[in-house]
């Protein structure tokens, strides 16, 4: 689906103030083995947008709906996180260096997705990476607004949205069909907004994982990071080949590289030099809500999880991709360990606004038209960062 002029000259100024500064210790170049993960992963204590907010050594005794664990998961269609921000009805643009991981399945020692916020789900598993996409009931995962976000690996400052952010996963071909051998994901990002989000996490020993999980087009969404053609009402798990590499395209057999603007100039959605295509799906298997999100279906609000499994629902279903090769579909099981996928009527978040060209909503799930709601966004910065900008410019 597919300010005031104060503010503004603040979040200017503090993205001036911070553009010299980045991590000399990059979240994405960091290799944490699961086994020896620390209660928070961010070293550096110099960076003018703050600190980890959360930790990431989660277990049971972290494991309720305030959690702050900042380690999530991408496993299977019934056993995967996404990010959120911690407070009820809060903005990404406010949240995105402070977010938490909420998981569809208990012990991971985070939050549990509530029953009712996930209402539509694709799961695509391809030989690089696992891409998820789908509706969302949004104020249940405390994400307030219209404009989403982007959380990513990188970050304005290389720390990562959130800070200190660990994703890992037991579905890539090195954990040998183990579910208990976890590889890190160095390269993701995921948006989230306007009751729609997707996510991709990469295999770091396959094909090109900085160009399939590039983190550099914030501002064009869900449709050109994410293609997909998850529907509301639909769950489903999917084999899919892999994208082409995000911002890159072909037309007349020449390839060439988008370069997105600067954040201060605005984007026409209307004349982008192409349009962005679902890779091709198949084998998919559609499963019922219930079973997927079962752990979440006594959770409303801060209330306590609970835990259970997922099953399938026994019928199949393929989605044709935007580029119009069908996807294979039929009968079958889903690949060992996985749960199921879920897909949306309409594609999702699209990236381009009802009306006009946007003058840049910053990181969105779906920009809107005039991009002035999510001002901080613009500038790629949270809340935090805004004081700390304001403080270290009226210093000088």
């Amino acid at each position: 689906m597919s300010g005031s002029t104060l503010l503004l000259s603040i979040l200017a100024l503090s993205s001036v103030a911070r553009a010299d500064y980045f991590s000399k210790d990059p979240l994405n170049q960091k290799v944490v083995p699961h086994d020896q993960i620390p209660y928070q992963v961010m070293t550096d204590t110099d960076d003018p947008r703050g600190f980890q907010s959360g930790y990431n050594q989660c277990n049971s005794t972290t494991e309720n709906q305030e959690s702050l664990c900042q380690t999530m998961y991408v496993n299977h269609i019934d056993d995967w996180c996404l990010w959120a921000p911690a407070p009820p009805n809060t903005p990404i643009s406010e949240a995105e260096g402070d977010v938490v991981a909420w998981c569809s399945k208990a012990g991971h020692g985070t939050r549990i997705i509530p029953a009712g916020a996930v209402t539509g789900l694709q799961f695509v598993q391809t030989q690089s990476y696992i891409q998820v996409a789908g509706t969302i009931n949004q104020a249940l995962l405390n994400v307030g607004g219209t404009d989403g976000g982007e959380l990513d690996s990188g970050g304005q400052d290389g720390e990562g949205n959130p800070m200190g952010g660990l994703v890992y996963s037991n579905s890539f071909p090195s954990s040998n069909g183990d579910n208990n051998t976890f590889a890190q994901v160095q390269r993701w990002s995921f948006f989230i907004g306007n009751n729609a989000f997707c996510g991709k996490v990469c295999d770091m020993t396959g094909k090109n994982p900085a160009g399939l999980c590039n983190n550099i087009y914030d501002r064009l969404g869900c449709d050109y990071n994410a293609p997909n053609t998850a529907q509301e009402g639909t769950f489903e798990f999917c084999k899919g080949d892999d994208m082409i590499p995000v911002g890159t395209y072909v037309v007349n057999g020449v390839t060439s590289v988008y370069t997105q603007p600067p954040e201060a100039s605005p984007i026409d959605y209307d004349n982008l030099p192409y349009t962005a295509t679902p890779a091709p799906t198949s084998s998919c298997i559609t499963y019922q809500s219930a079973d997927l999100f079962a752990a979440g279906a006594t959770i409303s609000g801060a209330s306590a999880p609970a835990s259970a499994s997922a099953t399938p629902s026994g019928s199949a279903s393929a989605s044709a991709s935007a580029s119009g090769s069908g996807s294979g579909s039929g009968s079958g099981s889903i690949p060992a360990g996985a749960a199921t996928s879920a897909k949306a009527s309409t594609p999702v978040a699209s990236t381009k606004p009802s009306s006009g060209s946007s003058s840049g909503s910053g990181a969105a799930a779906s920009p809107s038209a005039s991009g002035s709601s999510g001002a901080a966004a613009a500038w790629g910065v949270s809340g935090a960062a805004v004081v700390a900008g304001f403080v270290a410019v009226f210093a000088l």
